[in-house]
């Protein structure tokens, strides 16, 4: 039996869903009148649900806090279009990494949103110390990543990344383009088909979640980007943030 460990800072994803009928009679703004509200784990918590529709033997280290961290997206109903997000960024206290059993783990995958619950030297910690490490981050990268097996970026992260990336991670790296599929050792790898997009909420920790469990069932990259591809093509299609 083969598991997979998730560590990474939690929060809790709202979704307000409005009607907009008017706009405000003193400023140019709409008036929001609330339909219905939804309410699920995102962030590391988000991925650890991906796989878990996939995959059952999986574990996730995240703070106990997940709760009090909170991303309200206020959405129009009929048309998903976002009128604003507003987070609450209650405090994360850092993860105490040397207490995590590391080798009970055939995969540890690093979900990492830069709010302080993960150090650069925490995650190089779990490069060095584990041979089969993931990593998902918001951080600029660094020498700090070098020992990772494979990091997952978007093409924004990626392009923050580029003018200082050391060449020992250039081969490492595999970035999403949205419907341009992603990228690998400069090899594109597209998306099957063409789809409707209607959220792209939480569709980067459905790539991730669905390249681990590919890749834990292969040991085959490509096989586990193009997988990827499709499960992250397949949420998008949906309103909100969408499990595999």
């Amino acid at each position: 039996m083969k598991k997979i460990l998730i560590v990474g800072e939690s929060c809790k994803d709202i979704f307000v869903y409005c009607r907009a009928e008017r706009l405000a009679p003193d400023l140019p703004v709409p008036v929001l009148s609330v339909v219905e509200q939804n309410e699920n784990p995102g962030m590391a918590a988000n991925v650890e649900r991906n796989i878990k529709s996939i995959y059952p033997h999986v574990e996730l280290y995240t703070n106990d806090t997940w709760e009090n961290v909170t991303k309200t997206r206020y959405m129009h109903r009929d048309t998903n279009h976002m009128f604003i997000r507003i987070d609450t960024d209650h405090h994360i206290p850092r993860i105490a990494v040397k207490k995590i059993p590391l080798s009970k783990y055939d995969i540890v995958a690093i979900s990492d949103y830069n709010k302080g619950f993960l150090t650069e030297a925490d995650i190089k910690y779990i490069c060095e110390n584990h041979d089969a490490v993931f990593i998902d981050t918001k951080k600029i990268l660094g020498n700090w990543a070098k020992n990772a097996k494979y990091i997952k970026i978007n093409n924004y992260e990626y392009e923050r990344s580029k003018p200082t990336l050391p060449k020992s991670l250039a081969t490492k790296i595999i970035y999403t383009k949205g419907d341009r599929g992603a990228y690998f050792k400069g090899k594109n790898y597209p998306v099957a088909e063409k789809v409707e997009v209607k959220d792209v909420s939480g569709a980067g920790d459905s790539f991730f979640a669905a390249l681990l469990v590919k890749y834990l069932e292969t040991g085959n990259i490509e096989k586990a980007i193009f997988f990827a591809n499709e499960c992250a093509s397949e949420v998008v299609k949906h309103k909100g943030v969408t499990l595999i």
